[in-house]
């Protein structure tokens, strides 16, 4: 199924995770991530199940001032 990560189309399987993507674009802590603009915390990207056309947003903190 196809699914957009950070405005980048992947296949994945059916029965992806968010944990899946994570491993995927190899994301580096920290990081948040979002599914389709909501956020999902860590302690459930084993469980969120992606569906097919999800948008994802691997998101790094920016530090600054």
């Amino acid at each position: 199924m196809r699914v957009i990560v950070n405005h980048a189309e992947y296949d994945v399987p059916q029965g992806s995770k968010v944990s899946d993507i994570v491993a995927l674009i190899n994301a580096k802590a920290p990081y948040a991530v979002a599914v389709n603009l909501t956020f999902v915390p860590k302690a459930l990207h084993d469980q969120h199940l992606l569906q097919a056309e999800d948008r994802v947003e691997v998101i790094a903190p920016v530090t600054g001032g």
